[in-house]
């Protein structure tokens, strides 16, 4: 959850922008901008978007085979014993990797 303190208007970042970038990599939480006193925009350091970005793609990632885990469980899906698959795979992609 964003701090009221992390709440700016617009006019001030565009103002201030480089205190308010410096501001933005030290804590590395991120800013609402406001128009009109209505939140227009989030902006954050790009090294703190990245990680959360990493962590969304594997929530996303880890739901995907969680979900593939339980199909298997419920015999929604056929499984395939892993030295079958890996044979599979490297028949499929022999000299292609």
């Amino acid at each position: 959850m964003t701090s009221v303190a992390n709440i700016k208007p617009l006019t001030d970042f565009l103002r201030n922008s480089k205190s308010h970038i410096e501001k933005l990599r030290k804590s590395r939480e991120p800013e609402i901008l406001t128009v009109n006193g209505q939140a227009a925009v989030v902006v954050q350091d790009a090294a703190a978007y990245e990680e959360m970005a990493a962590r969304i793609r594997q929530a996303e990632d880890d739901e995907r085979l969680r979900r593939a885990l339980e199909a298997l469980r419920e015999g929604e899906e056929n499984g395939m014993p892993l030295g079958d698959a890996m044979a599979h795979f490297r028949s499929k992609y022999a000299g292609k990797i």
